[in-house]
């Protein structure tokens, strides 16, 4: 699922435009319709249509920005977790200031998928205007992330252009992929709210992973502790929120009042926040005049906006157009992860600086200015740790052997097999041939390593299988290990190894428990209902009557079940021999100790001779011994049968 944000100057027609698109208008407060202005952030939602045969149509929320320089740190708060711009011009006044800003700050944000529409043009009759303003649009556009996306001609009062917007939209998104699931969810809340009835609800976007109704939840940078109540998508109850969508948590535990614009929601102990941070910075060509060291400014980052103090690494000040480095402390704790996006702004006069990526969330200590190392050092984050790199090739696979995402990470293996064993460590990629706990033993090439969302999604879906067979089919041992390797069929593509692998890990660990060809979770054990335990008396004591011509299986069937008749089997108090006869485990052994007694008195038995020594029928004892032959202990010979070995 994905999210479009609106872009573009003041009164170009962006609201308006969104309620053509989706027949919801974003504006929600009251002085927003009666100024006719956004003021905050609106959402709105729609399906777009297939962008071509080949790919499917999709649901996108929209998040409606406002265009009025007075609010554009609210413009701010939205635009970080969108997927793809739809950026807004109005035909009858071309480019203005904040479309220059506007444009600066989704080039700054790298969002990278976008549609221009060139709105009103249903006020002009002058084809040639609309060229002349569509050509100086190209010129501004150019060099910028918007600058191959195709420029459509609407009105948003005759609807001309609106489905031509749609579907180059819709085509904008399918050529990007989508948020990757790495299992840390966070969501940057741009919304919270009471409903009567329901408590503390937050919106925003959801990142990185995904959410379930029940869940645990952390509050940050407050390390508040609630739980998910419920889950909303678009207005529609959803039990899993997925990455990308615009979400909606009713928390439980926490009032309205602990919770802004700004926090983070989490899963306890996925994230630590931080005051200070390292980053790439480039500062805006059109800026009035050069950044210098110890500047204070305004951090935007997701949806939360503090108070920093930059100090330049490298460089006594960066001029308009330059790129360089800062190392930012902030005024409050935040929660970010490399690779996050910022905004810099002047508090006073406001005014947009520039921005760029960061490289480090959690520097230890303020820099030397000047290092070269530190430099250096910060270089090598930019272009990619060999921790992110061996994580996102095994995030990829899913699983793979050391010798494979080694040479798929394309790095060298000094730093490969170091880097393997701090997240190993670290607890991001699970090494299937060695113990629970890491150990300084280096990597052995064939050893099979899982991420860690897919070891944790395996785990979890063992468990729920093997909890729904025992609900089942309370009477048996375990699921079968074939079936259960066939319903994780899926989930076991990456290695062909990885069932096996995975069995003895979660065995080493206590989380199954494997009898046999049946695996079970450990506390289960066969346990008969008090009827049931009345009708096993019953049953048995029909073979202590006859304990060499017991009922039959199917007369044990008929009286107790099938599913008591094979739980007293697996039990052991009952031996099946083929194909209908049981016997108490007791007079099986005991029988048996009766026949090796005969043998060391005769060479050879007849069936007649065993019959009448048991007194029973020759039914019985034929398909017993029968049974003892397929099991070694007897061989026949002619109607005799004797000791084998």
């Amino acid at each position: 699922m994905r999210v479009i944000g609106t872009a573009g100057h003041v009164d170009h027609g962006k609201s308006t435009l969104v309620q053509a698109l989706t027949g919801i208008h974003p504006d929600r407060l009251k002085e927003e319709r009666e100024r006719e202005m956004t003021i905050d952030l609106g959402f709105a939602w729609l399906s777009l249509p297939p962008a071509d045969d080949d790919s499917p149509g999709e649901e996108v929320g929209i998040i409606d920005v406002p265009g009025h320089r007075d609010f554009i740190e609210n413009m701010l708060a939205g635009v970080g977790g969108i997927d793809a711009a739809l950026f807004v011009v109005a035909a009858d006044e071309g480019v203005m200031p904040q479309t220059r800003e506007h444009l600066a700050i989704l080039d700054i944000l790298q969002i990278q998928g976008g549609v221009v529409a060139l709105t009103k043009v249903d006020l002009l009759y002058d084809p040639e205007w609309l060229d002349l303003v569509e050509n100086d649009l190209r010129t501004v556009l150019s060099g910028t992330v918007l600058e191959n996306s195709p420029i459509l001609r609407v009105s948003s009062n005759t609807m001309q252009g609106i489905p031509e917007l749609k579907k180059a939209l819709s085509a904008s998104l399918f050529t990007h992929p989508l948020r990757p699931d790495l299992n840390r969810p966070r969501l940057p809340v741009d919304r919270a709210f009471s409903m009567p009835g329901f408590g503390t609800v937050v919106t925003g976007t959801l990142v990185d992973g995904s959410f379930q109704a029940g869940d645990e939840i952390e509050v940050l940078p407050q390390a508040l502790r609630g739980r998910i109540r419920g889950l909303q998508t678009h207005k529609q109850k959803e039990q899993i929120a997925v990455p990308g969508s615009r979400t909606a948590i009713n928390i439980s535990g926490l009032s309205l009042e602990q919770i802004a614009r700004g926090d983070v929601v989490a899963h306890p102990g996925d994230y630590r926040t931080t005051q200070r941070l390292d980053a790439v910075f480039r500062l805006l060509p059109a800026s009035s005049q050069p950044l210098h060291h110890n500047t204070e400014v305004k951090l935007f980052i997701n949806t939360s906006e503090v108070l920093a103090r930059l100090r330049l690494l490298g460089a006594e000040e960066i001029l308009p157009g330059q790129q360089g480095w800062l190392q930012l402390e902030m005024s409050e704790p935040i929660v970010c992860v490399r690779g996050d996006r910022y905004i810099l702004r002047r508090p006073s006069p406001g005014e947009t600086l520039g921005g760029g990526k960061i490289v480090d969330p959690h520097p230890k200590r303020r820099h030397k200015r000047f290092s070269s190392e530190v430099l250096k050092r910060l270089e090598d984050l930019l272009q990619g740790t060999p921790e992110d790199v061996l994580l996102q090739a095994l995030n990829v696979s899913g699983a793979a052997s050391v010798k494979d995402l080694v040479a798929r990470s394309n790095l060298p293996s000094q730093s490969a097999f170091p880097a393997l064993q701090t997240l190993a460590e670290n607890g991001l990629l699970i090494n299937l041939d060695r113990a629970a706990e890491p150990d300084l033993q280096e990597f052995q090439p064939d050893e099979l390593l899982v991420s860690k969302h897919l070891w944790e999604q395996l785990s979890s879906q063992v468990t729920q299988e093997l909890s729904a067979y025992h609900i089942r089919y309370p009477l048996r041992t375990g699921l079968p290990r074939e079936e259960l390797k066939s319903r994780l069929k899926e989930m076991l593509r990456p290695s062909p190894r990885l069932f096996n692998a995975a069995m003895r890990r979660l065995e080493g660990e206590g989380l199954v428990r494997e009898s046999g060809p049946a695996v079970s979770l450990p506390g289960h054990t066969l346990r008969f209902t008090p009827a049931q335990e009345a009708q096993v008396d019953r049953l048995l004591r029909r073979f202590t009557d006859a304990p060499y011509a017991p009922p039959t299986l199917k007369e044990c069937q008929l009286e107790v079940g099938e599913e008591v008749v094979s739980a007293l089997v697996e039990q052991g108090r009952l031996v099946a021999v083929p194909p209908d006869l049981l016997f108490r485990q007791e007079d099986y052994d005991q029988m048996l100790t009766e026949l090796r007694g005969l043998f060391s008195q005769h060479k050879e038995l007849t069936v007649a001779q065993v019959r009448d020594h048991f007194n029973t029928s020759r039914r019985y004892i034929l398909t017993w011994l029968e049974y003892l032959d397929s099991q070694g202990i007897t061989v026949r010979s002619g109607d005799a049968r004797r000791l084998k070995g």
